[in-house]
């Protein structure tokens, strides 16, 4: 009996000495913390031992860190400036360019030293790469510029709305906040979808849709 008992401790004791990590050890090396639970296996003789396996306490221990990160973002096609934008430039060191610039009818915004430059259909790190050659162009040795977009171009609401009319963008604003801003719809609006008009195309959408600055929503009338 004694020489079996033997035999079971030494078939046993490599489990036993893989002690169970701390939950300590486990925030401060980003392992899993582990429960031992017992289990019930035969050996040749029939007899039946019981064992401890280790294993997860919480699902979520056992994965990677990799597991956690979230997925970048998915992220809307650059902004493109046009007239009607307010921007922000900035030329670090020169308090004279550092200012609030308009972009005009043509799509330009007028600097002092350097005059006019174009900006519609250029994102603001695009307008700020010209500006920046303009005036290295025998200004500055090594202008700095930076360019942000300090108020953007205003929307329309067309039709079927309290108050149509043009009002200042508000970023992640949609079709339905669009509506709320004019007022409201009319008793005769169809407020199931409307028509979007950006960058020339002309879409029927739902109320749910994003818009841009510069666009025009139009809110249609029922017939019934």
């Amino acid at each position: 009996m004694a020489a079996l008992a033997l035999a079971g401790c030494m078939q046993t004791g490599s489990e036993l000495a893989m002690a169970p990590r701390s939950d300590l050890d486990a925030m401060a090396y980003g392992q899993p913390s582990y429960s031992s639970y017992p289990t019930a296996s035969a050996d040749s003789g029939g007899a039946v031992r019981a064992s401890y396996t280790a294993s997860p306490r919480y699902a979520y221990a056992a994965a990677t860190p990799a597991a956690y990160v979230a997925a970048p973002a998915a992220h809307d096609a650059p902004y493109r400036l046009d007239a009607g934008d307010k921007l922000r430039v900035v030329v670090f060191g020169q308090e004279g360019l550092t200012n609030t610039y308009a972009i005009d009818a043509g799509g330009a915004i007028t600097m002092p030293l350097i005059g006019a430059v174009a900006a519609r259909g250029k994102t603001p790190a695009g307008l700020a790469a010209d500006i920046s050659a303009r005036l290295r162009n025998g200004y500055i040795r090594e202008p700095s510029v930076a360019v942000e977009v300090e108020s953007y171009r205003p929307f329309f609401i067309l039709g079927e709305v309290a108050a149509p009319g043009q009002y200042p963008y508000v970023p992640n604003m949609s079709v339905e906040s669009a509506v709320a801003i004019a007022g409201g719809f009319s008793p005769r609006a169809k407020r199931d979808s409307v028509t979007l008009t950006h960058n020339a195309g002309r879409t029927v959408v739902p109320l749910g849709t994003s818009i841009s600055p510069g666009d025009t929503v139009l809110v249609g009338e029922r017939w019934f």
